[in-house]
């Protein structure tokens, strides 16, 4: 399979949306409303179906989840561990390490539907909503953490309101209950899904940001390689310790080589830390995703 082939649609959207931006009238003000939208509503309603779209059965899903997990964990202790790694102590910015360590862990959601739909159909689609809903709680709280700890501020409260926290919560509570859509919302709730795919990747391109990543090199490059290298890696590891089937193994690779969420920027700023600089590594990542998105389906997963 030709994963770069596969990849160019979801990518040249991603593109597609850096250009409108930048050279046209539909610029930044029109996105940020576009990506309130889709973070707000359109992507939750996008979880909540595929989760409950098809019955779950979490015994058969529990290697994955607990695969997801894992790797979570694996990618926010190694983001935790950067300012102690011999000769990197000194170089970085504890308040930068702060704001940025989210970018080693956390995936943008948008481009890891559109993939998994693309690569498995609905199987996909399902098995990367139950990695949405086991990690995004844990990913936040990673991400929250160090910045409320700095900051002095709560954080249970930032998770509370998590739309995607929300909407992957109720959907698998849903799933389990044996709750189904009804027919008569399908078809608007599927166009719904749709046009949240389209629009995030979209507006992932237009918050691209190639400024402010002349500062804090060894902190960009730590937590880079950590999300592009050395979490598909695990992932791959982590595959063959829970001994997943084919289909699983592929949805956790694509979900361990996915750009980081481009919400890290959002976060950061919101909390009072260098945006411009997260902005800087998030676009940095979607970049890199080019590379680590093939490197993991198409070298890793042949191993």
């Amino acid at each position: 399979m030709n994963y770069a082939q596969l990849l160019f649609p979801d990518f040249s959207l991603i593109a597609i949306g850096y250009l409108l931006c930048r050279h046209t009238a539909l610029n930044r003000p029109v996105w940020q409303a576009v990506e309130g939208l889709v973070y707000y509503f359109l992507f939750p309603v996008l979880l909540f179906h595929s989760i409950v779209r098809t019955p779950l059965d979490l015994k058969a899903a529990s290697g994955l989840m607990g695969a997801g997990l894992a790797l979570g964990l694996t990618g926010i202790a190694l983001a935790y561990a950067l300012p102690w790694v011999p000769g990197l102590r000194r170089r970085i910015d504890r308040r930068d390490h702060a704001a940025s360590a989210q970018i080693a862990f956390r995936f943008n959601s948008f481009i890891g539907l559109a993939l998994a739909e693309r690569l498995l159909g609905a199987q996909g689609l399902q098995l990367i909503a139950v990695l949405i809903g086991v990690c995004v709680p844990l990913f936040n709280l990673g991400a929250v953490w160090p910045m409320t700890r700095h900051a002095q501020r709560g954080f249970m409260g930032e998770i509370a309101r998590n739309p995607l926290i929300i909407a992957t919560a109720s959907g698998l509570v849903a799933n389990l209950a044996g709750f189904s859509m009804p027919e008569l919302l399908v078809p608007t709730v599927t166009r719904i899904g749709s046009a949240s795919i389209a629009l995030g990747l979209m507006a992932a391109g237009a918050g691209l940001q190639f400024q402010s990543l002349a500062r804090g090199k060894a902190l960009g490059v730590g937590v880079l390689t950590i999300r592009h290298l050395l979490s598909p890696i695990a992932a791959w590891l982590l595959a063959r310790a829970f001994r997943l089937g084919e289909a699983e193994t592929i949805i956790l690779l694509t979900f361990s080589a996915l750009p980081t969420a481009s919400s890290c920027y959002v976060l950061a700023a919101r909390m009072g830390f260098n945006g411009p600089y997260v902005a800087g590594l998030v676009t940095l990542s979607t970049a890199l995703g080019v590379v680590s998105l093939p490197l993991a389906l198409a070298v890793l997963g042949r191993l």
